[in-house]
């Protein structure tokens, strides 16, 4: 028999139990990857935010008993865009990412500000801003780094 418990925080408690050829009390979107009596991997799919959290593996068979534990950490990539407003500031904003994305604008200038924004969700938005003194707005460009991509 295989079971999957799963502590994340939607739920208190989610077992995935196999036994007498059998499934019962997964969610729609948590099942068997394969067979759980030939592999016991567990397939979540779409994967949300509420499903982090830390999952435990229990196999019980004529071998004996086995624990195994792993972490799900989900990853969101931010959504960016880069905005100028009437007062000559360019706004280069990265939305609701987890874990916060790094934003700055190119080019840099000591007239500049950030501010960061957490959601209840868990996800961050940070924006840069950047202000030009002059009446000639150069070319910006709004530079993002997340783990969830390698574009700018």
């Amino acid at each position: 028999m295989v079971t999957w418990k799963i502590k994340c925080s939607t739920c208190s408690l989610l077992a995935c139990r196999s036994d007498h050829n059998e499934t019962r009390n997964c969610s729609e979107r948590m099942m068997w990857k394969y067979s759980p009596d030939s592999d016991p991997a567990l397939r979540i799919y779409p994967v949300n935010l509420g499903d982090e959290g830390n999952y435990t593996c229990e196999i019980a068979s004529s071998a004996g008993n086995f624990l195994f534990f792993s972490s799900l950490t989900v990853i969101v990539p931010p959504t960016v865009t880069l905005t100028c407003d009437k007062s000559r500031v360019a706004v280069c904003q990265a939305s609701a990412g987890k874990p916060a994305a790094d934003t700055s604008c190119i080019p840099a200038s000591n007239h500049g500000t950030k501010e960061e924004v957490h959601h209840p969700n868990g996800t961050v938005t940070r924006v840069s801003y950047i202000g030009w003194v002059n009446s000639m707005l150069p070319t910006a460009a709004c530079l993002v780094t997340h783990p969830a991509t390698n574009q700018t």
